[in-house]
């Protein structure tokens, strides 16, 4: 943990254009911390709304002084946005949970606990009839591409990911559309870093509409797409940044990198009992 956390995890929320359903995504997180007793903070990423998004979170701030926003003036995307807001965290752990609501963001805070064992929390729907059959068949033929594509077993590439803060700093990301997770995901696992799937549940959006399947989106997840399959199959691997190897071998370098952290921590202490003396 660097000597700047404050929180335990910082949850950000890209929300454009969502006067209709920012508050109750806000307050459901809220909610979830004091579920599960946990100190985090809320980053809503007011990615260029022109409604009244940006005022709702604004009053709300003033209720809850671990929530505050970061304004866009012109929409960037929810991969910018959450790269944005993690760069901004205080937290431990990062997630993104969406503006819309359609995330119960205690469905995934339940499993804070497994950030001890690993270094991202996968999660996966089990309620996937909540949407639209048009939908469901794409996220079928979306998820065998990229596994099939780069070695993997997912069963969910776009859920709100658990992330160690920390492992951040070890990808560049050249996604900023909705493709971001899915490279984060396939760059971060390729270099080794544990990690462990959990089932979530999906809500219904109250207001709005969703903009992952227009044209533009398409486009966007193609050149991602292709961008990764360079990325990973040839740049990574001539310099050797990808780890293809066991899972035992992947839990050994999580104990022995969490080992270093706490003999940092331990030093730094006494550090400070020396000059407190």
């Amino acid at each position: 943990m660097g000597s700047e956390s404050t929180y335990q995890i910082s949850i950000i929320m890209p929300a454009l254009n969502e006067q209709g359903n920012i508050e109750k995504a806000v307050i459901n997180a809220v909610d979830a911390f004091k579920m599960y007793g946990i100190n985090g903070e809320i980053i809503v990423v007011n990615d260029g709304s022109t409604d009244k998004t940006g005022d709702i979170v604004t009053d709300l701030s003033k209720k809850i002084p671990f929530l505050r926003q970061i304004v866009h003036k012109t929409p960037r995307g929810i991969g910018f946005s959450f790269w944005d807001g993690a760069q901004n965290a205080l937290g431990d752990s990062v997630m993104l949970i969406p503006g819309d609501g359609e995330i119960d963001t205690g469905d995934i805070l339940r499993y804070m606990p497994l950030m001890n064992e690993v270094d991202v929390l996968v999660p996966f729907f089990f309620n996937k009839e909540v949407r639209t059959f048009k939908r469901r068949i794409i996220s079928i033929l979306y998820k065998g591409i990229i596994n099939i594509s780069f070695g993997l077993l997912l069963n969910y590439m776009n859920g709100s990911v658990i992330y160690r803060r920390s492992v951040l700093k070890q990808v560049t990301l050249s996604s900023f559309g909705f493709f971001y997770q899915t490279e984060l995901l396939i760059k971060l696992l390729k270099r080794g870093y544990l990690f462990a799937e959990i089932p979530s549940s999906l809500k219904p959006r109250e207001g709005g509409s969703s903009t992952a399947l227009k044209f533009k989106s398409f486009i966007n997840l193609a050149s991602g797409y292709i961008n990764t399959m360079i990325s990973v199959h040839i740049l990574d691997r001539i310099s050797g940044e990808i780890i293809e190897d066991s899972a035992t071998f992947r839990r050994h370098q999580f104990i022995n990198r969490n080992q270093k952290i706490n003999k940092l921590v331990d030093i730094n202490d006494d550090l400070a009992i020396e000059t407190k003396a």
